[in-house]
C-alpha cells in the first residue's frame, strides 16, 4: 500500500473506535483509538525508535491505537495483495511486548466484543489471570455486522493468530539495533 494512501479507517473500524472511544476508562481495558490512522511518517519515526533501526519505514504498519503507556496496536501490512481488513492486528509495547493479537478485522472486532483490547491480548491475558474481560454488547453488535459467523472468545483469537504467527516477535526482534 502506498505510504499517501488515505488514512481513514474502514467503516467497522470506524465504529467499534467510536464505542472505545466512548468507553474510555469504564470497562478496565487499556486503549485508546485514534480517530484516523497515524500519519506514514508518524509512523515510520515510531518503528525507528522503537527499534533503534533508522533503515526501516513504517510502510507495513498502520497504527489506529495505544495503551496508556504508549504501545501502539497496527494492523500488519504482511498479507501481499489483501486488503486492510484481511492484514492481521499486532501489539507493540512501550515495554517491549509483542504479539500478533487477531488474525484480521473481524477477529479483532469480537476480541474488542469480548471484552479484552490489544495490550490484554498481548501481555496480560493468561488463564488464570486476576484480570476478567466483560463482554461489551455494542461492540458485539458491531462485531455482528461487520464479521457475522465469526464469533470467537478472546483467548480463541489470540490462540489463532499465534499459531498463525508465531515468529513475529522474533521478526520484530531481528529489526532492533
Amino acid at each position: 500500500m502506498p505510504q499517501n494512501e488515505d488514512r481513514r479507517f474502514p467503516a467497522a473500524l470506524a465504529a467499534a473506535m467510536a464505542v472505545r472511544l466512548d468507553r474510555l476508562g469504564e470497562d478496565g481495558v487499556d486503549f485508546e483509538p485514534y480517530e484516523s490512522f497515524l500519519a506514514a511518517d508518524e509512523t515510520t519515526d515510531w518503528l525507528r525508535a522503537w527499534t533503534g533501526n533508522s533503515d526501516l519505514t513504517g510502510d507495513d504498519f498502520r497504527v489506529f491505537g495505544q495503551d496508556g503507556t504508549g504501545g501502539y496496536a497496527a494492523f500488519w501490512l504482511v498479507r501481499q495483495g489483501r486488503e486492510l481488513a484481511e492484514q492481521p492486528v499486532v501489539f507493540m509495547g512501550s515495554e517491549g511486548e509483542t504479539g500478533v493479537v487477531a488474525r484480521d478485522l473481524g477477529t479483532f472486532l469480537w476480541l474488542l466484543a469480548d471484552g479484552t483490547g490489544p495490550w490484554e491480548a498481548a501481555a496480560l491475558y493468561e488463564p488464570g489471570a486476576d484480570w476478567t474481560p466483560r463482554v461489551d454488547k455494542d461492540l458485539a453488535a458491531i462485531a455482528e455486522q461487520h464479521a457475522p459467523g465469526r464469533r470467537a472468545s478472546a483467548p480463541a483469537i489470540i490462540a489463532e493468530a499465534t499459531r498463525e504467527f508465531p515468529d513475529f516477535g522474533d521478526i520484530v526482534m531481528g529489526w532492533c539495533r
